[in-house]
């Protein structure tokens, strides 16, 4: 019974479920027949609709397109504009307000741009021809405000300025200059120009050239008139304001052009003085006024680079000359010993200077000063080079015909000796000459070299001046002098560490030499007079008796022309060589104790032997004039240099 009611009671309930499922399937075709009746309702709205939406759009385009002509509209109207709202500030001038007149400029050179972009509006060519008129006499009073800032600005820089600008030890003394010269050739207070100063790491303070509030000023107007394309107008404009200024600061300084010719004419001490005084002007000149001059060319053309280095090369060009010029002049002139320190100044501030020189005169613009500035170093070298070679030759040739009478030391020692002293005090300049004129061998080893053989052709000229000596004494006296003067001096200076004690030692053998010489040839003669030659009657006794000297055979005659022979030579050496020099006080009294060792002792032994035979004679006085004492004492007044009409003690 179960099974079959549960059978119908699924039967019912999947009946129920077909006919839902038929209903469902009935709305869904209605409904699928209701949406394709609205799609087809929908697509023939929207035909209905394309025509509208398209005079939208159409109508929205041409909106937007009548906002943008208004817009261009309002452009090309306010450019038309702009030329009338300029042209008063522009006829005004910039005086009162650069920066106003700038921006107006630079409204104008807009406008001008347009309308030469845009040539198609029918006023353009009127509107660009007007601008165009405007901006050239903008341009014109911008120039005029160029040069007049310059000029106003632009003052000669005074000599005390410029020396405050400088370190101390860079600062040339007062009265250090045109001093008469000693017999070496150099005044007594010169030193040489590395000594003078000492510029390591030592800045100068740069002189004000243009305020620096006018900088900006000046720099604006020169971009506008660049950009303009009045670049040659700021160029002329520039140079000659600035080159003028530079050249009268240089000239107030002491600075003049001078030729070969006006050099050659000129008196050595006014000459020295005038090189003396432009090795300062070189300092002052690229340290302070060009270095100055750069600095302000930099910051006036900054971002021009086609001007700024052709600015600085124009306004420097004609003060370069006129401080070169002088250089070459010295360089070029007649050589001569004294110019060699000279030379070697100048050379040595031109190298010193070389590094900034280069820096300063970068670029091509500059290319010729810098060339020039190179030119002159070399030229410097080479002719000092070249004098240093004529010194030695002239030593060696010195035909003088200065008579020392005395035997002292001659002026051509004391020239040649403080000659070779200043040397020295060049010696670093001396080494870079030589490395530069290399011909084998180190700088110091050259330098020693050329020195041993300026000593030796002076010893070779002074041997030669010693033959005018008739007296042979004379003669020796002088040699030996002059060359322990030479010994003395290497002694005492930096020579002796360069020429070594070898040399040294050697010449002061060679000056004992010439003192035994002497000692021969003065007192040879004089000390024949004290020996037992010739005493015997017979003419050969040669036997002393005791020391009363009444032995046997001994000529009393003879003993008193000895002694009075004596007496006659030593008087006649004592006037002559009391008038002779040995300026050297311990060589003069080495040489008279050397005198005295030989002299004393033998007159002593023949006093005491052949004394007793001349006083039991008449007038004995006549004949011993002279205790030992006073042969010392009289000794002790030769080589002093008495004058000829001076009494004899």
């Amino acid at each position: 019974m179960g099974a079959p009611l549960a059978m119908e009671s699924l039967q019912k309930r999947a009946a129920s479920m077909k006919e839902s499922l038929q209903k469902s399937q009935t709305i869904t075709e209605n409904m699928v027949s209701i949406l394709g009746s609205f799609d087809h309702r929908l697509s023939a709205l929207e035909a209905a609709m394309r025509p509208i939406q398209v005079r939208t759009h159409a109508i929205r385009k041409a909106h937007e397109n009548i906002d943008k002509t208004l817009k261009s509209a309002e452009v090309i109207l306010a450019q038309f504009d702009i030329s009338r709202q300029v042209e008063a500030k522009i006829m005004k001038g910039p005086h009162e307000d650069l920066g106003g007149y700038l921006e107006a400029v630079d409204q104008l050179r807009s406008n001008v741009q347009f309308f030469s972009c845009n040539k198609s509006f029918k006023s353009s060519d009127g509107v660009l021809n007007h601008a165009n008129g405007l901006l050239a006499k903008a341009m014109q009073k911008l120039e005029e405000e160029f040069k007049q800032l310059l000029s106003a600005y632009s003052k000669v820089v005074e000599p005390d300025r410029l020396f405050e600008c400088l370190p101390n030890s860079m600062r040339p003394s007062t009265g250090s200059h045109g001093d008469q010269g000693d017999s070496s050739g150099k005044s007594p207070g010169h030193q040489p120009d590395h000594q003078v100063k000492s510029t390591e790491g030592v800045v100068p303070t740069l002189p004000t050239l243009i305020p620096p509030r006018i900088m900006p000023l000046l720099h604006d107007l020169a971009t506008r008139m660049v950009q303009a394309g009045h670049q040659q107008q700021c160029l002329k404009t520039y140079r000659d304001t600035r080159a003028s200024i530079m050249e009268q600061s240089l000239r107030k300084l002491g600075v003049e052009k001078l030729s070969k010719d006006d050099v050659q004419k000129m008196q050595w001490e006014v000459l020295e003085a005038k090189i003396g005084n432009w090795i300062h002007y070189m300092r002052i000149a690229v340290k302070l006024l060009f270095t100055g001059e750069r600095k302000v060319c930099d910051q006036i053309f900054e971002g021009i680079d086609s001007l700024r280095d052709q600015c600085f090369a124009e306004v420097t060009a004609n003060s370069v000359t006129m401080l070169l010029s002088f250089g070459e002049a010295i360089a070029k002139s007649k050589r001569s010993p004294e110019k060699l320190f000279v030379l070697l100044d100048m050379y040595e501030v031109m190298h010193e200077l070389q590094p900034e020189i280069e820096t300063l005169f970068e670029g091509k613009a500059c290319t010729e000063m810098r060339e020039a500035a190179l030119s002159l170093t070399k030229r410097l070298a080479q002719t000092a080079h070249e004098t240093f070679g004529d010194f030695e030759e002239a030593v060696e040739k010195d035909a003088t015909k200065t008579a020392v009478l005395d035997g002292t030391v001659h002026p051509l020692t004391s020239y040649v000796i403080n000659y070779v002293k200043f040397l020295f005090d060049y010696q670093s300049t001396l080494k870079q000459l030589f490395q530069e004129n290399e011909n084998g061998g180190g700088p110091n080893s050259q330098l020693a070299t050329v020195t041993m053989r300026i000593m030796a052709a002076l010893q070779t000229n002074l041997e030669g001046k010693s033959k005018n000596y008739k007296d042979p004494a004379l003669t020796q006296l002088f040699l030996m002098n002059n060359i322990h003067y030479m010994v003395r001096s290497v002694r005492r200076s930096e020579a002796k560490d360069l020429l070594g004690d070898d040399w040294v030692q050697r010449h002061r053998r060679i000056v004992q030499q010439h003192a035994n010489q002497y000692k021969r040839v003065a007192w040879g003669k004089i000390l024949q007079c004290l020996s037992v030659q010739g005493l015997s009657s017979s003419g050969g006794g040669s036997g002393m008796g005791n020391d009363s000297g009444n032995s046997s055979g001994v000529s009393r005659v003879a003993v008193k022309d000895k002694f009075k022979n004596f007496n006659l030579q030593f008087e006649e050496l004592h006037q002559r060589q009391s008038q002779w020099t040995v300026p050297d006080s311990e060589l003069r009294e080495s040489l008279r104790l050397a005198v005295a060792e030989v002299l004393l002792p033998a007159y002593r032994s023949f006093i005491k032997r052949f004394g007793p035979l001349v006083e039991s004679g008449k007038n004995p006085q006549k004949y011993i004039r002279y205790t030992p004492e006073d042969l010392d004492r009289m000794l002790g007044e030769f080589f002093e240099g008495k004058t000829w009409n001076e009494p004899r003690r």
